[in-house]
């Protein structure tokens, strides 16, 4: 079977950029292309339409508009109302929950209406598992790891919570599916830095939920 080919669009928030491109490269059956958000909304329908699926990295809080920019940011508006028009996958990657938090459309999107949000850094968590017969919790079994935490709200019943954490200074949903029109929806709210991304079970889940996005689980 062909690799996944994935787009991961960053924008809005800096990353620790060799190992974030470690991280991918470390997931077996992708394809990666990793972009700015400028690169992806200036890109032709056709270009964007071929990748399987969409990961969202942005912390793009103002929101997005086709006018008033210039040439090399593209039609971020349109290109962003165009998801769920096929069915390719979408991942929601950490602070890309937060991302355009006056913009309904985002809201709907991640499953979050109301987006305002506290942080805490190096937070000792520990992932709870709500539905261990989700194909996305393949070979995951509880687990602890060190991340930057949200206090924003949970998502609601409109999707499916797969981990949860308890801990008083987070959010209670961590990770959760949904449906965007035609297209499948992984959130995951882990995801700040290299003390993360290089857990093996933080790749795992990641790996497996992209891989659900793009139908292949």
């Amino acid at each position: 079977m062909n690799p996944i080919k994935t787009a991961v669009v960053t924008g809005g928030h800096s990353y620790d950029v060799p190992n974030f491109h470690r991280l991918f490269r470390a997931l077996p059956g992708l394809d990666v292309y990793i972009q700015h958000m400028d690169d992806f909304a200036s890109s032709s329908v056709e270009v964007r339409d071929s990748y399987d699926v969409v990961v969202f990295y942005t912390m793009l809080m103002e929101g997005p508009r086709d006018e008033g920019l210039v040439w090399h940011q593209g039609k971020p508006k349109s290109v962003l109302e165009h998801l769920g028009e096929t069915s390719q996958g979408i991942v929601m990657l950490h602070h890309a929950l937060l991302a355009y938090p006056q913009w309904q459309p985002w809201a709907d999107l991640v499953g979050i209406p109301e987006r305002t949000f506290g942080y805490y850094m190096a937070q000792t968590v520990t992932s709870q598992i709500v539905d261990s017969s989700h194909p996305i919790m393949q070979g995951i079994n509880a687990w602890e790891m060190v991340d930057e935490t949200y206090t924003t709200a949970s998502t609601g019943s409109d999707s499916h919570v797969l981990i949860t954490y308890d801990h008083p200074q987070s959010m209670r949903t961590i990770a959760w599916t949904r449906s965007h029109k035609q297209s499948r929806v992984f959130c995951y709210q882990a995801g700040h830095d290299n003390i993360t991304w290089e857990n093996p079970q933080f790749q795992a889940l990641l790996n497996n939920g992209i891989h659900w996005a793009g139908g292949r689980i």
